[in-house]
This record gives structure tokens, sequence and C-alpha cells, in this order.
């Protein structure tokens, strides 16, 4: 693995194509390869996307802390929504520097001049689709993080020079998203590998590229079934083509227990010797079918404790699994972290080196699919089922099927649009960025917190969330641009933001499927 990452990095300098970045110079080192096989690069895009998606920054202090499921101990300016510049020009960068690396895997396996030498490490045609379905997980997470942005001339830079990039809205987007998985899915070839070597994710498996290709459009449908009419005709196309079947098809990045391979989760609290991120209060009550009091808000099976609670955290020192509230200023919530549970100390499964990283769960399909059929109790509890077994088997904490049917059946006797929210919401722990969306989406779980609601009681005061930027009463609905592309791609960046509400770069414009008018607003799919 050393050799693929620095393989990759050499090739982050050949293909370095990022958003409104002018790369006039390279210096080259006569030390680094200058012809680096596909399947390296495949597997060093892999892990570089993987790294700064489900970090403790981008992550951990943001999109996770969005979702309301893993937030800061000390410092809450992320949390209440103050991010920190640097970072968000550093993630933007990141992320096309992932998706110019999926990019060159399909160069070297376009090019006549480079196809057969890579044809060794894998079928030509199936690197290519591979990468191109990475693309659009990827591509997913940008667009849904920041809203418009540059798309069809992003990975223009190298190939024809193209410097200042076009922000496209996110309708197009989508719809060329849709189509890319569409194409992907029919490219592969099932009876050849994909990969021979490097792919970390499905290991080669052609099959599984196909099934993750089509249970991704299912879920790019999904988030477009407020808008668009024609959202169900992309699911039963992908059924047709073939989805996820089971736990054994889920995509996931598990790193590895040995050397320096591990998740970046458990880099950011044993090697960098930090312990700023613990479970977030709202989340746990979820878990613990714990109604919110503070803010008079029910919940749905009240006092049916999740058998996930012990994978998801750990108890505290008393023994109790408690989390911390969210939103609450800097300085106090100090004083709530000493009843929340210390990660550093109790190791939950999210903090272990081997963390499988998951980019798309079976059970997520099925809520989908769930949902799809009109809240079908199978579908839901099929779910459920797949979830448990899911985090169970790569935690390697038992449940037993005991506990696992009784919570089954307790959380089933009502299934509707609440209740599959709130299970696709308990299954995409870790996953911040589609947690986030599917807030956004369909309003749920209302036992959520939102800006100046109450998040906690100090001393005989009530705490409210008190977010340091506009966000219109919301949980925030985007990122703003980095303001860097103010000065680098300014032309494009301006014209961005004037189509954003109020023409100003803020936290509170809507994206592009969502149309809840407020807060607790749940609008029905076309």
């Amino acid at each position: 693995m050393k050799n693929i990452s620095k393989y990759f990095f050499a090739s982050l300098l050949a293909v370095g194509a990022v958003a409104c970045t002018d790369l006039d110079e390279l210096n080259e080192s006569p030390n680094d390869p200058r012809v680096v096989p596909s399947n390296m690069i495949m597997g060093g895009a892999q892990k570089w996307t993987v790294d700064n998606v489900y970090d403790v920054w981008f992550s951990g202090r943001q999109c996770t802390s969005y979702a309301q499921q893993i937030g800061q101990r000390n410092y809450t300016e992320e949390d209440r929504y103050q991010v920190r510049e640097s970072v968000n020009n550093n993630y933007f960068k990141y992320m096309y520097l992932g998706l110019a690396n999926f990019q060159n895997v399909i160069t070297l396996n376009s090019d006549p001049a480079t196809a057969p030498a890579n044809s060794l490490y894998g079928d030509n045609d199936n690197q290519i689709a591979a990468a191109r379905i990475m693309k659009v997980w990827l591509f997913d997470i940008i667009t849904d993080t920041w809203g418009a942005v540059p798309y069809f001339e992003a990975l223009k830079l190298v190939s024809d020079n193209v410097i200042y990039l076009k922000y496209d809205n996110q309708k197009e987007i989508y719809a060329d998203l849709i189509k890319e998985l569409t194409e992907a899915a029919a490219q592969i070839k099932e009876d050849e590998d994909a990969f021979v070597s490097g792919d970390n994710i499905f290991g080669g498996d052609a099959s599984k590229w196909k099934k993750f290709a089509n249970s991704l459009k299912c879920r790019l449908a999904i988030h477009l079934s407020k808008v668009d009419p024609n959202w169900k005709t992309y699911i039963a196309e992908a059924l047709a083509d073939g989805v996820m079947e089971s736990n054994d098809d889920a995509a996931y990045y598990k790193y590895s227990s040995a050397g320096t391979e591990y998740c970046k989760f458990y880099e950011g609290f044993y090697v960098d010797g930090r312990n700023d991120l613990t479970i977030l209060k709202p989340f746990v009550d979820i878990l613990k079918g714990q109604p919110d009091t503070l803010n008079g808000k029910s919940h749905p099976w009240p006092g049916v404790v999740d058998p996930r609670l012990k994978i998801f955290t750990t108890p505290n020192g008393a023994g109790e699994y408690c989390g911390i509230p969210v939103g609450a200023p800097t300085g106090i919530q100090a004083d709530f972290a000493a009843s929340a549970p210390n990660w550093y100390k109790t190791q939950p499964y999210i903090l272990t080196k081997e963390y499988a990283v998951p980019l798309m769960t079976y059970a997520e399909l099925l809520f989908i699919l769930c949902e799809y059929n009109n809240f079908d109790s199978n579908y839901y509890m099929d779910g459920i089922d797949a979830s448990i077994d899911y985090w169970s088997g790569l935690s390697g904490i038992a449940i037993s099927d005991l506990d696992k049917q009784a919570y089954i059946e307790a959380v089933s006797t009502n299934v509707d649009a609440e209740a599959c929210a709130i299970q696709k919401y308990i299954d995409l722990y870790s996953n911040g960025t589609e947690a986030w969306t599917e807030i956004r989406r369909t309003g749920y779980p209302e036992q959520l917190v939102r800006p100046g609601e109450i998040v906690g009681e100090l001393n005989g005061n009530m705490i409210k969330f008190s977010p340091l930027s506009d966000s219109k009463g919301d949980i925030i609905s985007r990122v703003k641009y980095p303001v860097v592309e103010s000065t680098l791609n300014g032309e494009a960046f301006t014209e961005a933001v004037k189509n954003l509400q109020d023409g100003t770069n803020n936290y509170y414009s809507k994206m592009y499927w969502d149309v809840r008018k407020s807060s607790y607003e749940h609008p029905s799919n076309l």
C-alpha cells in the first residue's frame, strides 16, 4: 500500500485537474515513476477519496455534525455552522483531485496507446466503468454539499486547457449522473475482472460494481423523488438490471490494522492524540427511545432501545449511554462533556484501525425500495434486519437473533414515511453526507434539534442551539462556496452566487431536490 500511495501522489502531479486552479508549471522528480498502472491509480484514488470524505474534519466536524450523529466536545464552531475557510478550500480541492484520478483510470483504459498495457490489470471496459461509478459517487457528495458546482468542464483543465470552469445547476448535474450510472452498468462485463488488484472496495468483482452502479442509481433517484416525475422509472430500470442482493454486495472501504493504513478517525484520536469528538445526544436519544422532553417532541418508539447502540458508541464512566448536546456554545459544551462517553479511553467500533467506511449499504437500498413501494413493511423490516446484521458482522459485536427480532417487531407497528426515514438515518451512521441529505429531503427525524431549540440544561439554565451563521432556523441546507473560488474563478463564482437565495453565498439556500418550506415539513413524493 505504501507503493500504491507513492504512485498515487505521482499521478496527482501528472493529472492534478482541480477546479479553478491554474497549473502552469510542474516540477518533475527523477525519483517518481512516469508511467503508473491504472490499478494502482484506482487503489490510490479510492484511499485518497475515502480518507478525505470520512475523516475527523469533513466528516467529523462537518457532515456527521450536520446530521447530529457526531459532534465536538470542546470547540463547537463547526457544529454551529462556522466552517473554517482553509478547511472548506482544502476539501473542495481534495475532492476534485479524487475525481481527476478516477478520470485518469478512464483515460489510461480508453487511449489506444495505453489501453493494451493496462488491460493486464483488468478488463479495460470494466476499469472504465468502475471509475465512472466512483466519479458519480463523489460528484454526488460534492453537489449535495455545495450545490451548483463545476461539473461538465470540471476535468477539462488538463485535456482542453479550460481554466475558468462554469458552475452547472443541480438539475443538469443529476440528469448526467443518472446517465453515467446507466451507461457504466451497461459497459460492465461480469465474466471479466474489473481489477486484478488495487480495488479495495469490491476486490475487482465486476458483478458487484454493476450492482453498486444500479443501487447508487436508486439513491440518486430517491433524492429526486420530490422534483422529478421520472424517479420511479430510474429505480425500475436499476432493478431490472440488477442491484445489491445482500450485505455481501455492500460497498465499503475497509482499512487495514497493519502499518499506517488505518482509518482516519483512528488517526485523529490515537495518532494525533485528540479527543475532540463524541456521539451526539439527539442520535443517542433516538437509539434509546428517549423523547425530547426539553422541546416537547415525541418519539415514534418510546422506551425501545436499539441493539446497534452498543456498536455505535460506548458507555460513559457511570456505565450509561449518553450523548453530548449539539450546538452549545464553546466553553459551555465542555461542561456537558463530563457526562458524555470519552471515546479516547473507551474506543467504539468507528475508531478502530480497520473500520469499514460505508459508501452504500444493502440496508439503505432496502429502505429506498420501501419508499419506492409506498412504504412497504417487508422491505422496511428486511432493511432493519440487514442493517443490524451488517453492523454486527463488521464490528464483531454480537446481537442475538432474539434481540434483533424483538426490536424489529417493536418498531414495525406503523410503517410510514417517518419510520422509514428514521431507520435509514440510523443505518447511515458515520455516512454523514448521505444522512444530512436525507434530513434535508424528508424533514426527518423530527427529533433532531433545530437552531434556537433547547439542547440541554446547565445549572438551571436552558441552553439553546446557537448557530454562528444565519441558517433561517433550520439545519443548514448547504456549505458556502470556498472564498478562494472568488479570486481564482471569479466570474463563474459570481454567477453561481447570484443564483442562490438572496444572491449571497450563504448556508440556507436549498438544494434542487429540497422543496421543504419549513424545518418540519415532509413533502410527498411525486
